[in-house]
């Protein structure tokens, strides 16, 4: 990262963004293991749907915004990663967020209303068209994170924060590749812990740099 101080404007967004992308992940997290435990009702019911894809809705805004803080903080020679980081969070946020927009705005409602048949393309569940379109995402997310990794060069939190954000940008391929080889599945769920981890990490590194 640069030598010199950072911007106070770039280190608050960066650690706003960072706190909310760690807030909103460990929201969707717990919201996956209710309802894996049975507690949102029935399987993939429209109130379970809501609960698990409200925080992934607005994860996209924060994630963005801690690219661009990211990059705003990087140093001359690693703007190449960064900037790199920010496009392919931009195509992440792209399509999550049709995904989750036209399944909150479209498909529930019409679920509710009893026109499912009406939105059967568009219903979202594993192998499904919009799965495949949330994953891909996914993977980009990873990739934004694994050309992250190398603005952070420095020793100490900077070294953890590398690790974090490089172990969620190895699981990329098997993101995208998990609705071939289901299993894959198991090895792809790292990152309930390499994302908020690297977020939280990001989230007092930007909190340390305002001081």
């Amino acid at each position: 990262m640069k030598d010199d101080s950072l911007d106070r404007t770039a280190a608050r967004l960066g650690f706003w963004s960072a706190f909310f992308s760690a807030i909103f992940a460990i929201m969707y997290i717990v919201a996956e293991l209710a309802h894996l435990l049975g507690l949102l009702g029935q399987h993939d019911s429209p109130e379970s749907l809501v609960v698990r894809m409200t925080p992934s809705l607005l994860l996209p805004i924060a994630f963005v915004i801690l690219m661009v803080a990211i990059h705003a903080c990087a140093s001359e020679q690693r703007k190449i990663w960064s900037h790199s980081a920010l496009a392919f969070a931009v195509i992440y946020a792209v399509l999550v967020s049709i995904v989750y927009f036209v399944e909150l705005t479209v498909v529930i409602p019409r679920t509710i209303r009893g026109e499912a048949d009406q939105v059967a393309l568009l219903s979202f569940g594993f192998g499904t068209f919009m799965f495949a379109i949330d994953i891909l995402g996914y993977a980009f997310m990873s990739l934004a994170t694994l050309f992250a990794a190398p603005v952070f060069g420095g020793q100490g939190l900077e070294r953890w924060i590398r690790w974090a954000l490089l172990v969620n940008g190895l699981l990329a391929p098997v993101i995208a590749l998990q609705i071939l080889y289901p299993p894959l599945w198991n090895v792809a769920a790292i990152w309930v812990v390499s994302f908020p981890a690297a977020t939280v990490m990001l989230a007092v590194w930007f909190r340390r740099s305002r001081e």
